[in-house]
Order: structure tokens, then sequence, then C-alpha cells
């Protein structure tokens, strides 16, 4: 460190006893640093009060004229001054002038045979004039200039007149100063007029001492006879005597005395030192009321002046403060280490310790303090979730927590509800790390940073980045071990356990709160500018709960999939005909599932990679979503698998209706085998060609990954024509094996010989047949009568053919009669004529033998006749698209 410098005295002149503040550069880094102070050459360091690197304080000593101030420092050495200060005496106050302060009694003259007056003591004006205060003095400085090496004592060597006169008699008029010197003139030649003036001025007190020496003798004379000429021995011995009573008289009171001064002189010592006697009871006290500041600026004050003193009872008074400055760093240490505590708080309890020279490490300490408090509250909130966690702990066999007063109940009931430990605990210690970690980051900051000035032990970044790593890694763990426990290694689940595992609905409704739980603590982490490598830890852990999260709520829609049931109420109006609830329940569940999917685990925050970036999220989701829309084929297959519809329990328990109503009085309003079939048939078209397509707009429009519906669609188109064929099975089969008893009703053989006048019966039957398969369609389901009809008619066209090509002969008439019936057959069901009935009709025909004109032009009039009479059927079957 550089040498010291004083710029600057505050104030720069002044009498001994001045406070002064001492400014300048290198002044000392603490009072410990500071070893010298000496103003105008005089020893000061006794006084001095380090304040800081730029300030001191001290009291001026007995100096008198200009002189530096000279700081000397352990780190710098002996420092230089730029400017100086200028010590005064100040006018002696004597006991006949008057004063604004006490004047302390002390003895001015001495009894004795040269004894003086009080007054001769003030030193009169040689020149006989008053000498007044005038504002306007003379400075010492301007007379020194004036009157080098001299001064304005009448009793100095160096006296000088001119100086006396401008500094006594500045204001004095010339009348008067030359009054004065004929003053001193007189004064001077009675001093110079001998022994006869002397005599003359003094002739009365001469003549008493005449007088006094002739009474002397003559009562010598008187005396001899009578004392002898020894009288002295006499008078030796009563002064011996007096004198001896005397010490008897006044031992007593002198010993009196003597214990007095050393009373009164221990009074002073103790009334001088009274800050160093006193201070051990003035730090138990400030200690009691917290004024830490206090104790330790007296605590300093007290060892700069002291600890260097020889002196046995400052030794001991120091001793008893040293003793409860020991006390108070380690209660300020065991303070500092106590959780909780707040950064602010420990920062203040530090620079205490600091400023105290404690043999502590105290910031670290307090570092390890906080980290050792976060790993055990950590632990603490494990063990007392974990507890609850088991039935004896006052949880339910699944492992739930009971609990009126929770964040995911926050209405109290009078029924408790069942939240399971691993949620309550998630959420708590997620709360816990957001409180406390923030404090263990800043509390390292201030450490590394110099903020706390201390110094900073080699390795302790290495130490401290383990540490928080350490916090970090095994928050993460907690939060595997709690939700997602098969992404831990196997060792770690031992060493952390796990909770009891519970069903997928239990926990669906508490991912997305608690996965944005997580995110909360990891902007608070990403606030703090934590290093990367500490943040990608939890970015892993939240990458890893958004997969999971995504998971469970499609698991959970697939359960709610496989536990839709069938109303069997078709919609007649609105935009959606045709169908029952049951595929609009499907896709508003899907549509419900995709916004909970987007706002949780689809929604990229700060610092997160979106899912769509990830191969195994994508992956995951296109098999949840394979499973889901299969679950929903797999229960319009299950509809449409069994006549015999029962209603399960478990539904029946959902919708609120109890399972003995639906086995007696509700199954009247299920609607026949048939009429299901057309039900589930039309629910799997609308599925197919409606439903797959708005819900992969949803998930378009929730920018979400792009649903791939084409193995769910062949998978419809599958269940289609399964469904199909069972209605066909249970419509067509009975209608077409009707036709070829009704046609050879009555032995009827197409080599007749009665000329037709109609078509035959059977025709009508099956006209009537396809109107009643017409009518339920239309009374199911409108649009599936382009779906369902045409494949009866192609049926129908089959066994026509098939008959016609079984008829071994044909007469003329019969001819005139086969063509007449499939011609009818042919019009009634043109509308719903597929290629192949087409050509099956065709073929039938070709099978007939051939008519002339003559027949023809009858065949012509059957038919017309026919429709004629059939106008209501030919209407029934007419298509109107």
């Amino acid at each position: 460190m550089p040498p010291p410098v004083v710029t600057g005295l505050s104030p720069n002149e002044g009498p001994p006893g001045t406070r002064i503040k001492i400014r300048g550069e290198n002044l000392g880094k603490s009072p410990q640093d500071l070893i010298g102070l000496t103003i105008c050459g005089v020893d000061s360091l006794l006084t001095a009060e380090w304040k800081s690197v730029n300030k001191i304080i001290a009291i001026s000593g007995p100096i008198k004229g200009k002189g530096d101030v000279i700081v000397t420092t352990r780190s710098g050495g002996v420092g230089s001054c730029n400017v100086t200060f200028k010590g005064y005496q100040i006018a002696t106050i004597g006991p006949l002038k008057e004063s604004a302060v006490w004047v302390e009694e002390t003895e001015f003259f001495t009894w004795g045979r040269h004894s003086l007056s009080p007054s001769s003591y003030q030193q009169e004006d040689p020149l006989g004039l008053s000498v007044e205060d005038s504002e306007k003095k003379v400075s010492e400085d301007d007379l020194l200039l004036y009157y080098p090496s001299k001064n304005g004592d009448i009793t100095s060597d160096n006296f000088s007149a001119g100086w006396f006169l401008l500094e006594n008699h500045q204001a004095t008029s010339f009348n008067d100063l030359q009054a004065g010197l004929v003053h001193l003139r007189r004064k001077v030649q009675g001093q110079k007029e001998g022994q006869l003036s002397f005599l003359k001025a003094n002739i009365g007190a001469v003549m008493d001492q005449i007088d006094t020496l002739v009474n002397l003798k003559d009562r010598h004379e008187t005396d001899l006879p009578k004392f002898g000429h020894e009288p002295t021995l006499k008078l030796e011995k009563a002064i011996k005597e007096s004198e001896h009573e005397a010490r008897k008289l006044f031992d007593d009171v002198l010993n009196r005395k003597d214990r007095a001064e050393k009373t009164r002189n221990a009074l002073n010592v103790l009334t001088r030192f009274r800050f160093l006697f006193c201070l051990p009871c003035v730090i138990d006290r400030n200690i009691k009321k917290g004024d830490y500041d206090i104790v330790i600026n007296d605590y300093i004050r007290v060892r700069n002046l002291f600890h260097k003193t020889d002196i046995p009872i400052f030794k001991t008074a120091l001793n008893e403060v040293e003793k409860r400055i020991d006390d108070l760093q380690r209660k300020l240490h065991q303070d500092l280490q106590t959780m909780p505590v707040t950064v602010e708080q420990q920062k203040r309890l530090i620079r205490y310790l600091v400023n105290l020279d404690a043999p502590f490490d105290s910031a670290w300490d307090a570092i390890k303090a906080r980290s050792e408090y976060i790993n055990k509250k950590f632990s603490l909130i494990y063990e007392y979730h974990k507890a609850l966690d088991k039935p004896e702990g006052g949880k339910n066999s699944k492992g739930g927590s009971s609990s009126k007063y929770s964040k995911y109940n926050k209405t109290p009931t009078t029924e408790l509800t069942i939240i399971p430990a691993c949620v309550n605990f998630t959420d708590e210690i997620c709360l816990s790390i957001t409180e406390t970690f923030p404090d263990l980051w800043k509390i390292g900051q201030s450490y590394f940073s110099g903020e706390l000035q201390v110094k900073v032990e080699a390795g302790r970044q290495v130490e401290y980045k383990h540490m928080v790593m350490n916090v970090i890694e095994t928050f993460c763990k907690y939060i595997r071990v709690s939700l997602i426990p098969n992404t831990l290694e196997k060792s770690e689940r031992t060493q952390f356990g796990s909770f009891v595992l519970h069903e997928r609905e239990e926990l669906a409704a508490y991912l997305p709160e608690l996965l944005q739980s997580v995110r909360t603590t990891y902007s608070t982490f990403i606030k703090l500018d934590l290093p990367s490598e500490a943040l990608d830890i939890i970015s892993q852990l939240l990458q890893d709960l958004r997969i999971y999260c995504m998971s469970v709520i499609f698991l959970q829609a697939i359960d709610q999939i496989k536990l839709l049931d069938e109303d069997w109420k078709i919609n007649y109006s609105g935009k959606f005909t045709g169908v029952t609830e049951l595929p609009l329940k499907f896709m508003r569940l899907i549509e419900g599932v995709a916004h909970v999917v987007k706002d949780s685990a689809f929604t990229v925050e700060q610092r997160e990679v979106s899912l769509l970036e990830n191969p195994a999220a994508q992956k995951e989701m296109e098999k949840q979503m394979n499973h889901i829309l299969t679950a929903f084929h797999d229960v319009l297959n299950n509809l449409a698998c069994s006549e015999d519809y029962h209603e399960s329990p478990v539904v029946s328990q959902l919708i609120g209706t109890p399972v003995s109503s639906h086995k007696t009085g509700s199954k009247s309003n299920i609607p026949i085998w048939e009429h299901r079939l057309l039900i589930t048939l039309s629910n799997c078209i609308f599925t197919k060609l409606t439903v797959l397509d708005l819900i992969a707009g949803k998930f378009k429009e929730n920018a979400l990954p792009p649903l791939q519906i084409a193995t769910a669609r062949n998978k419809l188109e599958q269940l289609e024509k399964s469904i199909l064929d069972k209605y066909l099975e249970q419509k067509s089969d009975p209608l077409v094996g009707t036709i070829e008893p009704s046609m050879y009703l009555g032995r009827f053989d197409w080599h007749l010989t009665i000329p037709p006048t109609d078509i035959r019966p059977y025709v009508k039957e099956c006209i009537n047949n396809l109107i009643n398969v017409h009518s339920e369609i239309i009374h199911i389901s409108p649009t599936l009568l382009n779906t369902v009809l045409p494949q009866v008619v192609e049926t129908v066209a089959e066994e026509l053919y098939r008959l016609m090509s079984c008829v071994q002969r044909f007469s003329r008439e019969g001819a005139v009669q086969a063509r007449a019936d499939i011609s009818a057959l042919q019009d009634f069901l043109q509308d719903y004529s597929t290629e192949k009935a087409k050509n099956d009709f065709h073929e039938a025909i070709d099978v007939v033998p051939q008519v002339d004109r003559t027949d023809e032009i009858i065949i012509e009039d059957m038919l017309r006749q026919c429709k004629a009479r059939m106008k209501i059927q030919v209407m029934c079957l007419k298509n109107k698209e």
C-alpha cells in the first residue's frame, strides 16, 4: 500500500485539546494498521480514532506554533503532509479574572517569609496603561514576519518593543503612549536615586525599626539575670515539645489527608478512564438490546487506546472486555448458522464478526449452514409426506392424504378430499426451494464478489459449485421419486425410496398444476443467472415431466373413452344430424385433452425446448393418439358385436343411475339390434368422415404435432364394413331369402300358358320389404341410405339373377312375365342400384328368352299400370338427393 498522505485538516489551528479531523489518502486499512500519528512533532496516537482509509480523528497535544501532521501505517510506512497545523496557547485564567468556564483551584502562591499577595501574579503594564482587548489584533504569523526570532514577553532575552506595542497597544492613542513613556522613565529614575532616596521615601518605617531594636535591647538586658546567658536552650526544648505535640496532633489529620488524596486520585483515574471500567456493563446492556454496532465501535476504540498498556488495572478491565467480546463472537456465529435467517441478517452478522476479528470463517460457515438447511428441509418434507403415504399414517389404502384445506381443495367441506401424498410433497418441495435457494445463491455471490470483505480461501469456488449442484440434483431427484420414479437408476430409487403408486385418474388432475409449480421454480433459478450446467439439470427434469404429463393425460383420456356409453338418442337437428352424442362426446373429450396438453406439456416457456422438436415426445404422442383412436374404435366395435346390450355397472355409477334400473325399466329405451347396428354404423361413418378431421384441425389449431388419422380411418372403414355386413345379414338375407319361396308360391312354373296381366306378388313383396328397410334407415339416419340400401339392392339383384339362371325352360308367357318382373324391380330400385346391381339385373334379363315387339308392348303396359297402382311405393324408393 502507498505511504499515507494528509491533504486536509479541520480545523487547521487551535489550542491544546483541539479535536482535529484529518483527511487524506492511504490512512490505513484498519485501526490495527495505524501505528503512528504526530501533530507538530507531538505524539497523538493515543487519542487517534481511525474511521476509514481517508479519515482519522485526533486530539492535539501541548503544542505551540506551526507543524506537519504525519501519519504512519504498518502497510505504507511514514507518510507526508500537504498542509500544516498551528497551535497556540490560550491566555492563563487567574483567580481574579472573570471566566466563562470552571477554573480548578490551583495553588497560585506559597506562604513564607517572601510570600506575595495574589495580586503580585497580575503582571502590570510597564507603561502604566490598561491593556484592552481588541478584535483587530495583529496575528502571530504577521508579527513573526515583521520581527523574526523575537517575542513580546518583557522577561525574555528576545524581547521586542515593537512586537509588544503591536500586540498590546495597537488601539492606544499616541498621547497615551507618550504619557506611558513618561511613567516608565519616572520609575526607572526612581530606582537610580540610591539608598538616601530610599531612606527618605521610607523614613517612618526606619524609625519604627530603630524603636523596635531599642525595645529588644532593653528586654534582653532585663531577662539576662533571670534566664542566664543561654535562654535558647529552654526555647529549643519548648519548640521540640511543641513540635512533638503538633506531630501527635496532626498525624491522624495527615493520614486521613493521605487517604483522601489516594481516594481522590483513584476517583480521578476512574473518572478519567470510566469509559474503560464501565465498558463491560455497557457491552452487556447493548448486547441485550441488540446494539452490536455500538458494542463493536466501543471495543475497537478501547482496544486502540489500551492494547499496549502495562498497567495491571487496565489489563484487568481489558480482559473483562475481551471475555464479553469472545462470548459475543460465539453468539453471533451461532446466530449466523441458526436457520431460518435472511441474507441481510447474515451479511450484518458477518460484518460484525469481521469487525471483531472473530477466529471464524464466518462467510463460508453461513453458506454451508444455508446448504445444510436446504438439504435438511428437503429430507424433513420427504419424511413427513412419506409417513403420510402409509395407511397407518392417516391415508387410505391407495396412498392418498386427507386434507380439508389444501391448494387443490380450497373450499372446506365436511367430506375429506383424498389428495395423493406425492402431489402435496411435490408442491411443498417446489415452494421450499423457491424460498430458500435464492438466499444461498445471493450469499455465495456476495462472498466471491468481495462484498462481505473476507478473504476467499483457495478451492472454495469448486466446493461452492459442488454445493449448489448437489442441492439442485437432490431437488430434481426428489421430484422424480415423487412423480416419475422410472426415470431414476435402481440405486437412486433404493437411496431415496418411492411413494405409493397411484391410479392415473388420481394424478392426472394434478399434473398440469404440478408441472407449473416446477416451471415456477425453474423461472426463479433462471432469474438468478445460474450457470447453464445447473439449469440443464432442471431443464431435463421439466422435459421428462412434460412428456410424462402428456402421456398421463392421454392415458386418462383413453380410460374415459372406454367408459363412454351410448344413450341411443339420435340427433335430428343442428349441425350434426343422424348421429348420437357418442362421437360428439368423443370429439369434445379429445378437444379438451388437446387444450390441456397444449397449455401444460406443449407450452414452451423460457429456456425450454419445444416437444415438437423432441423425437421421444413425438413418438410418445403418436403412440398415445393411436391408442385413443383405437379405444374409440373398440367402443364402437363393442356396441356392434353383441345383440344383447347391457350397460356396465361402472358406467351406470358414473351417470348416477342404479344398476338395477338398467336391468328392468331402462331396457325399453334400448333400440332393437338392427337399429343399434344402424346407429353404430352412422356414428362410425360420421367419425371417419367428420370427427377425425375436426380433431386433426383442433390439434393443428393448438399447434400440436399433426395427427396421423389414416390408420384410424382404415380401421373405421373396416369396422364400417363389418357393421354393414352384420346389418345386411340381419336384413338383407331374410329379405332375399323370401324371394324364391314367394316366386314359386302355389306351384308356379315359368312354363305357363296363361298370358300375364300384372307383375308377380314376390316382386311386390320384395319392393315392400325394401321400403321397410328404407323406412328403418330413414328413421335411424337418413345419411345411411346411400350406404346401406344399395348393398341390399345388390343382394336382391344377385339373387334374382341366380333364380333366373336356375329356370330350365321359359314359355312365351313365362318369358314375358319374367321380363316384366325384372324390369319392375329394376325401375323401382334404379335410384339405389349400383353398377353391380345393374349388371345383375341386365344379366337376369339376358337369361330370359327374347320376346317380340308385341310382347314388349305388353310388358311396357304392365309396367305402366304397375307404377300407377304403386305410385306411393315409387315415391318411397325415390332418392331425393
